[in-house]
């Protein structure tokens, strides 16, 4: 299985928002620390936004920061909402045309596999993934002093 950009990136700004939370960040210094599109991301946080894992604030000294707390984020709940469609093969989709559809055992395994895929992301939080605070800001060149 495969996720989508849009999962990566929102996978990727909670991360961020989770090891910037004590000031807001912009999405111009979130798609410059992890060099992509910018108005992508925007569309990323707007989506973020509409689900509650993030809160915009607007004006001058504006920005966004994570809207629930880390341990409150779920990454297999995020998945299911964020990926629009986890119809990993053709069998999945409701427009299924497969000649062996009818004593097909495959969707079955398949579905077991994604179940089980989703299962394990249930298991963990955000704050799983921002765990050692110190190391991701090293990595993605913060200060210190943003954690």
């Amino acid at each position: 299985m495969r996720l989508t950009l849009q999962t990566d990136y929102s996978l990727r700004v909670l991360m961020y928002l989770g090891v910037t939370r004590s000031r807001l960040a912009t999405i111009r210094e979130i798609a410059d620390c992890y060099s992509i599109s910018n108005n992508h991301l925007m569309k990323v946080v707007h989506q973020l936004g509409q689900l509650g894992y993030v809160e915009a604030i607007r004006g001058k000294n504006g920005g966004i920061r994570l809207g629930k707390e880390p341990d409150a984020i779920i990454l297999g709940a995020l998945v299911r909402k964020v990926e629009p469609d986890m119809a990993i093969v053709e069998c999945f989709m409701a427009e299924n045309c497969c000649r062996v559809k009818p004593d097909c055992r495959l969707s079955g395994i398949l579905s077991e596999a994604l179940l089980a895929f989703l299962t394990v992301l249930d298991r963990y939080t955000l704050a799983d993934l921002i765990a050692r605070p110190e190391q991701l800001t090293s990595l993605l060149g913060l200060e210190p002093a943003t954690i």
